[in-house]
């Protein structure tokens, strides 16, 4: 609605007010009289408003005189199919003994033009009547409702205004009045406010109902980058207000919201044109009104824009304007089918309306056969004359075009609406109480009160806030080989079933946009697959986002996902990031080729050994064993056999007895076989000492003292392991942080302290025995073992020392690899170093092998 418009209704309503308080007893006339279009008198008179003309001549007012009425031009003919309609159930109730028998009903019926100034003007017409007063009288206004109830409203704006006025308003010279309005066709959800319109009835479901319900059409469809276009009024503002909400509850994002009104200026359409065009989105949510849709059909169909999804309320007369076929695939919600007998007749029955002097009717008529009357006034001049005796045998127009029959029937339903409330104030059961009298409020309370059935079973009644009970049909606009629009229902809605059976469809009988089969995709982003979060694209509604791949670790098992979830610590995920899969447990196995080789190693060391004992055991009477102090070489060569074997007890499956058992069998063993050695090395000093006169050391260490020295450097040792084991020991472990996808099967130290109290009892008996060797290295025998002993221990040293970085550099399963081979390497250091020279002497060498050749010189 244009300024001008607004403030020539604020002016009237301005002016209506001034006067009631300035004059409030005074009853008169002011301005120019309002009589009805078409009227009957009756015992009880019924008001209608109703278009008979769809558009008004535009004037500029200067409001320094008095402004000229409202022209109205280009009639409508589906203002008078709801006229006729009222009639028609006016006269059947008139005609039935069953309700208000005795009561004659009777009708005044108006044209506003679809505009609220002439909305304004001849609701107070209803309401005061246009009695005709020559001189101001100082009677109170005391006189009954002219009306007892107003039908019509054929757009939520209009019937906003009838419903400002005839509600909660004080109307001059009457009083406080609470007029009943019953709307067959003012669907605004801002009507359901019964503080702003407690007087208002309608027949149609609220817009709320129908925006909820294209809002699940939508969703159903998951398109979720939808486009909206709204008339600039109450209906188009209020509707897409209440689809916007549920729609975002929903998870539906607008691309763009844009409104319009018929009257707008054409650059106004074209910037909504250019809208369209730069939009990604394939569908298009419509809240218009059938005449602001000609508007727009206009503009798209220059512009050629096909191929969009169009959704929202359908009904023949926007398919009568689409010759261009610009909507053809469009679904959206419908009146549900009625029909009443013998209606449709009455209606196209034009005859008895020439008989009348009515100009309306002469219009009508002229407009319909396209004729001219002689004594008429229109202005065409190349018609034929009228003979009033034309017929609508082959006429095809919006008159004889029944597609609307559910919204005249809403007609019909409140005209019965008010006979049903107005049998229950009479009494009525084989007659009435005339001398009832009748007060607006009465009839509003019991009209809201009734619940009936029309004679095809149709059920009638208003809910709390004077809306009857939601129901649509859905239907697919379908083009037929013909051109001709046919409307196929595909679903219906009910309000008032749970919210999961609300809406049934059968979307394998919908034709889609450009005749397709398959149902259109209209998103801003494409789905997240599994494996996959959405991230949301900076200053984009939360449909448009961007697919991150969930990092590792991390899954997500739905289709858009808003978060990864984190694996367990047992588990990683997969390559495609979908699902958590159990990580690989990794340890030195017996079955992979690294274990396979460090236990062939081992037995092969404890075999070498076994065979050398064996040998020295066959050959223990000669010198070359004899002069080693043999019983201590026996005990080394078993130390060592417990050496090679306890690098088996690292490979396998940590266990807590394979944990405890591995760190204190290398401790414990390696001490004996470090005990023996240095004892061997202590025996070649003391026996080279004993060679100087008057020197008694060898009886300081003889075999019991080397005995014991063993035995006391063994249970050093022995001593701090079970101080270990006591206090805090090994224990298996699993270790999730060394590799993101595999986990670690480790012995944990449980106390470092005494793991490295073990490592360092050993290195510092291997650091004693390398000195004491060193120093006897030049001593003048033939065969010095002290130089074998200082050579092994060299080897044990370095490989000890190069241990330490190297086992705390290693990752995983290599960290016991380097355990395992330090050990062998020292132990075959040792066997190698000491053993085999003998060994070498003895197999092939044996004229050595005597006692002369010992002692030399």
């Amino acid at each position: 609605m244009t300024s001008t418009q607004w403030g020539w209704a604020i002016l009237q309503l301005l002016l209506v007010v001034s006067f009631s308080y300035t004059e409030q007893l005074v009853c008169q006339q002011r301005g120019d009289l309002e009589n009805p279009q078409l009227s009957k008198d009756g015992d009880i008179i019924l008001g209608g408003i109703f278009y008979f003309h769809s558009s008004w001549k535009d004037r500029k007012d200067t409001y320094r005189h008095k402004p000229l009425a409202l022209e109205c031009i280009s009639l409508n003919f589906r203002g008078f199919q709801y006229a006729q309609t009222m009639i028609f159930a006016i006269e059947e109730i008139n005609n039935s003994t069953d309700l208000l028998p005795g009561i004659s009903l009777g009708y005044k019926l108006y044209d506003n033009c679809d505009a609220i100034t002439r909305s304004v003007r001849v609701t107070l017409a209803l309401a005061n009547g246009n009695e005709v007063v020559s001189a101001p009288t100082e009677a109170p206004c005391t006189r009954p409702a002219q009306v007892q109830a107003i039908m019509g409203g054929t757009s939520s704006s209009p019937c906003m205004a009838i419903a400002t006025v005839i509600g909660p308003f004080h109307l001059p010279l009457v009083g406080h009045l609470f007029f009943l309005a019953i709307s067959h066709y003012s669907s605004c959800a801002c009507l359901s406010d019964k503080t702003k319109y407690p007087s208002f009835l309608r027949t149609i479901s609220s817009d709320d109902y129908q925006s909820r319900a294209l809002a699940q059409l939508v969703k159903h469809f998951r398109w979720i980058w939808v486009g909206a276009i709204r008339s600039n009024n109450d209906y188009g503002n209020s509707g897409m207000a209440t689809f916007t909400e549920t729609a975002r509850q929903l998870g539906i994002c607008l691309e763009y919201s844009v409104s319009f009104f018929r009257t707008d200026p054409p650059d106004k359409i074209k910037k909504i044109i250019g809208i369209i065009k730069a939009s990604t989105s394939k569908v298009i949510v419509a809240f218009v009104s059938s005449m602001d849709t000609g508007v727009l059909i206009q503009e798209l169909s220059y512009h050629n824009l096909t191929g969009y999804q169009w959704v929202g309320k359908i009904d023949s007369q926007t398919a009568e304007m689409d010759t261009h076929h610009i909507l053809d695939g469009a679904i959206g919600l419908s009146i549900p089918k009625a029909h009443v007998n013998d209606m449709r007749e009455f209606i196209l029955d034009v005859k008895p309306l020439i008989s009348s002097s009515n100009e309306l009717f002469t219009e009508l008529w002229e407009t319909l056969f396209n004729c001219k009357f002689r004594q008429s006034n229109s202005s065409a001049e190349n018609r034929r004359a009228c003979t009033g005796h034309e017929d609508l045998t082959g006429v095809k127009n919006s008159f004889t075009d029944m597609s609307l029959m559910p919204k005249l029937i809403n007609v019909y339903k409140g005209v019965y609406a008010v006979a049903h409330a107005l049998h229950s104030i009479l009494g009525c059961n084989e007659t009435c109480n005339n001398k009832v009298q009748l007060d607006p409020l009465t009839i509003l309370q019991h009209t809201r009160e009734i619940h009936f059935k029309t004679k095809e079973g149709d059920e009638v009644y208003f809910d709390e806030n004077g809306d009857p009970p939601a129901k649509y049909e859905i239907i697919n606009w379908q083009p037929t080989e013909n051109g001709i629009v046919d409307f196929v229902t595909v679903g219906l809605y009910d309000a008032y079933l749970p919210a999961d059976k609300q809406l049934s469809l059968q979307p394998e009988s919908v034709i889609w946009a450009e005749n397709s089969q398959q149902v259109p995709v209209s998103v801003c982003s494409e789905k997240c697959p599994p494996g996959t979060r959405k991230v949301l694209q900076k200053g984009k509604p939360v449909c448009c986002y961007d697919c991150i791949r969930c990092a590792e670790g991390e899954i997500s098992n739905i289709t858009d996902s808003i978060t990864c979830e984190q694996c367990h610590p047992e588990s990683w995920s997969n390559e495609r990031r979908d699902a958590c899969v159990k990580k690989e447990a990794e340890f030195l196995s017996y079955e992979e080729i690294m274990g396979v080789l460090l236990t062939a190693t081992a037995l092969f060391g404890t075999c070498m050994t076994t065979v050398v004992a064996a040998i020295f055991f066959r050959y223990r009477t000669t010198p070359i064993v004899r002069a080693n102090n043999s019983e201590l070489s026996f005990l080394l060569l078993f130390s060592l056999t417990l050496c090679f074997l306890c690098s088996l007890t690292f490979i396998g499956r940590p266990s807590e007895w394979s944990c405890m058992l591995r760190h204190t069998a290398f401790g414990i063993t390696f001490v004996l076989c470090i005990s023996c050695v240095l004892g061997k090395t202590i025996v070649v000093l003391m026996a080279f000492r004993a060679t100087l006169p008057d020197s008694n050391v060898m009886k300081w260490f003889g075999p019991a003292q080397q005995r014991l020295s063993v035995v006391a450097f063994t249970l050093i040792q022995v001593v701090i392991c079970i101080l270990w084991l006591t206090i805090s020991p090994p224990f298996p472990f699993k270790n999730f942080t060394q590799f993101k996808d595999k986990i670690i099967l480790e012995c944990a130290l449980g106390s470092a302290v005494g793991f490295w109290a073990v490592l360092g009892y050993i290195g510092l008996l291997a650091i004693l025995c390398f000195i004491l060797a060193f120093l006897a290295r030049k001593l003048p025998d033939n065969f010095n073992e002290a130089k074998l002993i200082t050579f092994s221990m060299l080897i044990f040293c370095a490989v000890w020392m190069t241990f330490i970085p190297a086992y705390v550099s290693s990752p995983g399963k290599f960290s016991v690899a380097v355990e395992i081979f330090a050990i062998l390497a020292s132990s075959f250091g040792l066997l190698i170093c000491i053993f085999i020279p003998k060994c070498y002497v003895i197999l092939l060498k044996p004229e050595k092998n005597t006692k002369k050749n010992m002692m030399g010189k």
